[in-house]
Order: structure tokens, then sequence, then C-alpha cells
């Protein structure tokens, strides 16, 4: 006699549903930290990809922002004869160049992170924020050298750094912030609309001359200041020079309004991001 058979039960295993979101949202920081191999794996990805089948490697990081400094010191430090605070005028762009350069490429590549991974957004789920936080990571390696090339202009110079240098992590914090903000806006208004990515480097080269990265903050007139402050690299700028170079007393009023922007544009960056999150799948 046969007996009767049941199939066996599978195990239950939680359902996650994905609907498309709604309104403006805050930052699911849970949801990042459960993707933090994927964002280690893409950061590692940007990093090998800017440098792989590349005859000086890492060199390039030492090269572009050294042959930009020469440039801008036969130009406007000989030529023009502008003023550099009494500090070699080599030194005193190159001190501008290190973090305005990873500010200027991490917009470039945080505007086209969706449209690069257009094929992976609509095919498998993960949280979008990824992709620009890993353009922003991936800079900081051309960060770092930059900051150790800068260290042997100083050695050479003979400069020593001020008291301040233990303020730099917070700069370096509020150029994070600045970037990773301004970056989230271009990448999520680039999958709606292809021409922000052809107007990114023309931005990039108008902003540059909006900071004081070929000329001291001391040139601008006291009564535009006040406006002048709200860019969050005009205080970071102007504090690393400060802080390693002793060009002037730590620039407060430059530093503190240009720090609440930049938390105002990663707060706001971070929103428009997920609010428009829904339509990258569809347009990407």
């Amino acid at each position: 006699m046969n007996k009767k058979t049941t199939p066996t039960s599978l195990p239950e295993e939680p359902i996650q549903y994905i609907r498309p979101s709604k309104g403006w949202r805050l930052i699911n920081w849970g949801e990042l930290v459960r993707y933090k191999d994927l964002l280690y794996f893409l950061t590692i990805r940007g990093i090998k990809a800017r440098y792989a089948q590349s005859v000086l490697g890492v060199g390039w990081a030492i090269i572009q922002p050294l042959f930009t400094t020469l440039v801008f010191t036969v130009v406007f430090g000989n030529l023009a004869g502008i003023s550099s605070d009494g500090v070699p005028y080599v030194i005193f762009s190159f001190a501008a160049m290190v973090p305005w350069n990873y500010f200027s490429n991490t917009l470039t590549d945080s505007a086209n992170s969706l449209i690069q991974n257009a094929n992976m957004i609509s095919k498998v789920y993960f949280p979008r924020m990824v992709l620009p936080l890993s353009a922003a990571f991936s800079k900081l390696l051309d960060f770092i050298i930059g900051l150790l090339v800068l260290t042997g202009f100083m050695i050479y110079f003979r400069f020593v750094p001020t008291v301040w240098t233990f303020f730099l992590p917070v700069l370096i914090l509020v150029l994070l912030l600045t970037s990773l903000g301004v970056g989230m806006i271009l990448s999520a208004m680039a999958v709606q609309y292809r021409d922000v990515k052809h107007t990114v480097s023309f931005l990039v080269q108008l902003l540059m001359y909006a900071a004081p990265v070929v000329y001291p903050a001391s040139k601008v007139p006291e009564s535009w200041r006040f406006w002048y402050a709200l860019n969050p690299m005009v205080g970071v700028i102007e504090g690393f020079r400060a802080a390693l170079l002793g060009t002037q007393p730590m620039p407060w009023h430059f530093i503190i309004p240009g720090s609440i922007v930049a938390v105002v544009l990663f707060v706001f960056g971070a929103l428009y991001f997920r609010r428009m999150e829904r339509i990258f799948a569809d347009v990407a």
C-alpha cells in the first residue's frame, strides 16, 4: 500500500518588497552599511579604471596638479604679478590645487556615475547613492598623493606647519561634504538632463575663478566678502594655506559661513538624490 507523501516544506526566508520612493526621504544609513562591500568594490574599481593600462599610473595624480601649478606660476605669478601673501607663488598655488583638484574631479565623476552604470541600475537593486559616494571616495587617493607632494614643497621651501594643522581634518570634512553635496545634485540631474555632463567641465572652470586658487582672498573687495565666503571652497583653500604655510591667521570669517553652506549642500543634495531615485531605472 503506497503511503501518501507530502512535499518537503522549504525554509521560510524574508521577502523584500521594492517599491518606488515617494516624496523627500533622508539617507538610509543602515542600507548603505549593508552594501558597504559594493561601495568598497566600486571605489577600488574607480581607482583601477583611472590608472589601468597607464604608463605613469598614479604618477598622473602628481603630474596634473604640478603642471597646472607651473602654468599658473608663470602666467599669474610672474607675468601678471598676482600677490601670493608673501610666500613663493608655486607653493601658494599648489596648496590650493590639492583640495581644488579633489573637488573638481569628484564633481566630474559624480555627474557621470549614474549614466556610466545605467545597465547595473536597470537590472540590480542597490542603494543608488553608492555610485556618487564611490566616485568621491576613489578620488581620496589622488588627494593623499597631492598632500604628500605638498609636504615635499614645504620641506624644500622650509615651511613649518602652524599649530592649526590639527584643524585640517575639519577642513577636509567640509571639502568632502561640499563635493558630495554638489556631486549628488549633478548626478541626479544628469540622469534626466543629459546635457548636464557636457556642462560640468565648463562649470568647474568657472567655479575655479570663484575660489582663491590663483589669487589670495585678500584681493576680494571688502564689500563682496560676505557673499564670497558663502562658497565653501574659499574657507577650505584659505584654511589650508593658513594652516600649512602661515600666510594669515586662520580665516574663520570664511570657514564658518562656508561650513554652514557645505552642510546645507550635503543635506539638500542627499534629499534631492533620494527624491529622484524613483526615475533612475526608467530614464538611465
